[in-house]
């Protein structure tokens, strides 16, 4: 089996034409700088902005192929980490992650796991610590926990009640890893079973119908506008928490300039012949917030692309920081 790698920096076909408003500050200028920065890139990009008006300042709205569902990777993380607290949604949720215990063991051990580094530990864990190494390190085995927790069925409610219809989560990191290598019990696929898969082909492609880790920019804007803000829960604890584990997001010190407030899980797959990038966030800067997602999905026959993923780094701090710029 190839080596899975979601975090890049942390397929696709035609470029689609852009479809693209702007409105604010920096107008025209700023769409030019934020879409010019993407530009040349392979495969399918998708990427939203929005900034909503405030009493002085008019709203920034800015897309591209924003409605497209692509792969998303870890990314889709938030979603799980956003349904489990609304599970336990009380003013005294934090005390209820600090003391809920969360088995650590073959059944939830899963590849790219950094923190849980199966199968060397087992044991429990606090379902707090799961929740930040799912978030902080993109820890799948954290985040099988996390999501058996919640309940796969239960994170689908969720998304489908919000009307995220273009954003899809699998059974586990596990069963989605089973299923692209044709396992038959993907649904059951066992730790022994994925270890011995180590040099088997990849099958199923990463985004597909059955198993995937997928939505869209426009789904992932309205997702992070509203959750941040609240609207999911019903205590201003639980918010709090949820802010305090999605600012641990591994991709923001590598992609947001300094000055901010951001809350942002990113994600990303390299496998031979599919490769995905995907940075979500809500950020909070100079009394003002933004919300923005930018995606890529491309084809390329090696395993790895580094190339084309320092490319996208490089594109994505260049439209960061001319957003910056712009709120600032």
């Amino acid at each position: 089996m190839q080596a899975f790698s979601r975090r890049g920096v942390i397929g696709g076909g035609a470029v689609a034409p852009f479809a693209v408003q702007a409105r604010g500050g920096g107008g025209e200028s700023l769409r030019r700088r934020v879409l010019g920065a993407f530009r040349g890139l392979p495969g399918t990009r998708a990427l939203k902005l929005w900034a909503p008006a405030t009493a002085s300042e008019p709203e920034i709205l800015i897309t591209e192929n924003a409605d497209q569902q692509l792969f998303i990777g870890s990314a889709i993380k938030s979603f799980i980490l956003c349904e489990r607290l609304r599970q336990l949604d009380a003013p005294d949720v934090a005390t209820k992650l600090t003391g809920n215990p969360l088995a650590l063991d073959a059944s939830v051990w899963s590849v790219d796991s950094t923190i849980f580094n199966p199968p060397n530990l087992t044991g429990t864990v606090s379902e707090r610590t799961a929740m930040e190494a799912m978030i902080l390190h993109s820890d799948n085995t954290a985040t099988d926990m996390v999501m058996r927790a919640a309940g796969p069925a239960k994170v689908r409610d969720f998304l489908a009640a919000a009307g995220l219809a273009a954003s899809a989560v699998p059974e586990s990191t596990r069963s989605f890893f089973g299923y692209l290598l044709g396992a038959p019990d993907y649904l059951t696929f066992t730790w022994a079973e994925l270890v011995a898969s180590a040099d088997k082909p990849i099958v199923n492609s990463p985004l597909n119908e059955v198993q995937t880790l997928a939505s869209s920019a426009d789904d992932l804007v309205s997702f992070y506008a509203r959750s941040v803000q609240g609207e999911f829960f019903g205590q201003p604890e639980t918010l709090t928490q949820y802010r305090n584990v999605l600012a641990l997001g591994d991709v923001i010190r590598l992609a947001f300039p300094l000055g901010g407030s951001v809350f942002a899980k990113g994600g990303s797959i390299d496998v031979a012949g599919f490769h995905a990038l995907c940075v979500p966030a809500a950020v909070f800067l100079n009394r003002r917030w933004f919300y923005f997602a930018a995606i890529i999905n491309w084809y390329a026959k090696a395993e790895t692309d580094p190339q084309t993923v320092a490319r996208y780094l490089a594109a994505l701090q260049a439209a960061l920081g001319a957003i910056y710029e712009e709120i600032q």
